[in-house]
């Protein structure tokens, strides 16, 4: 039976399978990987004050992630997808432009994409998704990428013990950055 699927996997819901997953990855010395909260100014509270109800975003998030993984800076953000393809508007230029800039400095930038009606989850390396950017932004060419577009070789295969095993296509990430120079 698939933890994904059995759990529903909705917005918040990956995201708590990716901090359970990173608290395994820290307990074990793999990894020490954070999510990074979104800078928020409150407006309204509870009347008890214990919720806020209306707030504004202070400024624009980069990623959901930043960590180091066996030396390696990492960043990465997590989304999900009810069908085979996959808008490329619900990443922001900023956040583009944050991955570039810390793939620059030496780092692994990438995204984990859920495909919720497949039950996959892919990790989508910032080349492969750059080529997407660049073909929808710079050659004003389709706004989106089809599952089919994918190479099968990053999707996510599920493992005892960890919830959101993204290791492994990380690993597979740098040796492919190493072999092509």
């Amino acid at each position: 039976m698939s933890t994904w699927k059995t759990r529903g996997l909705r917005g918040s819901y990956l995201e708590d399978l990716i901090n359970k997953t990173n608290e395994k990855y820290k307990e074990k010395g793999l990894a020490i990987v954070q999510k990074i909260p979104t800078p928020i100014t409150p407006i309204k509270m509870s009347p008890k004050g214990s919720q806020i109800t209306l707030a504004y975003f202070d400024q624009k998030s980069t990623v959901d992630y930043i960590g180091v993984v066996q030396g390696v800076p990492i960043c990465f953000d997590a989304k999900e997808c009810r069908e085979d393809r996959f808008p490329l508007a619900n990443i922001h230029e900023h956040q583009v432009d944050f991955m570039e800039h810390f793939e620059k400095q030496g780092g692994v930038s990438f995204f984990l994409i859920y495909f919720t009606t497949r039950d996959v989850l892919y990790y989508l390396p910032f080349d492969m998704f750059k080529y997407f950017w660049d073909r929808a932004v710079v050659d004003n060419g389709r706004k989106s990428f089809r599952y089919e577009e994918l190479n099968p070789d990053f999707i996510i295969k599920q493992n005892e013990g960890v919830f959101v095993p993204y290791l492994e296509a990380l690993k597979k990430d740098i040796e492919e950055r190493e072999v092509s120079g």
